[in-house]
């Protein structure tokens, strides 16, 4: 809701990934002083490949946000948790039980109805949503398992200080796509900017740390996606707070959307259980 309030006051969907990839990337920098292993420059390739597919992730979103509907563009990047549990045993080898496979699919359908609207018109570019949101999915679910995969040999406190710094060395390419300079960001719109890249950065350490240090990336994304019912939740509760007019929805969206916090649920029970 915050980065969403600075995207109201003109910063646009670029300069906010551009920026908030920066501090991101510096906040990550504190996993540094943790220590770790010896870094071996032979195997830098390995964190270069695990920020180009969070970057690629990143772009391809955006584009599906920006050319598309939102509400057809989220439950597609809500496929990333199923792609997680395909990935898995491709990539490391571990077997992911029926129970998250179910729970996986339920998760994917609890975002969809999360996400339903009124219908007042047809949604627009359908197929760059569902294409681009289809690379998004791909991406972020690989970059989950690889991560999964080499953190313990690099430990959290090196492979994702790499990882996010040459995530923020990619976005100098997004200067191009600026609307204007960072500098013409209207005054008031930096503190919701920065305090937005704060909170994506806080809540990206703990999340990725984790997949990092324990692994579990299947039943880490199917919790994960719980975000999906609390931002909801937040809407209907402090929405005003931040501008927005999502809690005046009509009573029909109200009950997909209760609908689908059931399933969110119910998915996150199958797997801590």
């Amino acid at each position: 809701m915050v980065l969403k309030r600075s995207s109201d006051l003109g910063v646009g969907l670029w300069r906010t990934t551009f920026v908030a990839n920066l501090i991101v990337a510096a906040l990550f920098s504190i996993l540094w002083l943790f220590g770790g292993p010896p870094v071996d420059a032979s195997l830098l390739w390995q964190p270069t490949l695990i920020a180009l597919c969070l970057f690629v992730g990143q772009i391809s979103q955006f584009l599906a946000l920006e050319r598309g509907d939102v509400s057809v563009a989220v439950p597609v990047f809500g496929l990333k948790v199923i792609l997680v549990a395909f990935f898995t045993p491709l990539l490391i080898g571990d077997a992911v039980e029926m129970k998250l496979w179910l729970a996986a699919f339920l998760s994917v359908v609890g975002i969809t109805f999360l996400n339903r609207k009124d219908q007042g018109k047809r949604p627009q570019h359908l197929w760059v949503t569902f294409v681009a949101g289809g690379i998004a999915a791909l991406s972020f679910a690989v970059f989950d398992v690889l991560v999964q995969k080499w953190g313990p040999n690099w430990g959290a406190g090196r492979l994702l200080p790499f990882v996010f710094w040459i995530n923020a060395l990619f976005s100098f390419g997004l200067v191009f796509r600026f609307s204007a300079p960072l500098r013409a960001i209207q005054k008031r719109a930096w503190p919701w900017l920065v305090g937005g890249s704060v909170l994506l950065g806080t809540q990206s350490i703990v999340f990725v740390s984790a997949l990092a240090v324990y692994g579990k990336a299947t039943s880490a994304n199917i919790v994960y996606a719980s975000r999906g019912l609390l931002s909801v939740a937040l809407v209907w509760m402090v929405g005003h707070w931040f501008m927005s007019t999502e809690q005046h929805l009509g009573p029909k969206v109200l009950r997909w959307r209760l609908a689908g916090a059931l399933l969110m649920m119910s998915a996150i029970v199958i797997v801590v259980a």
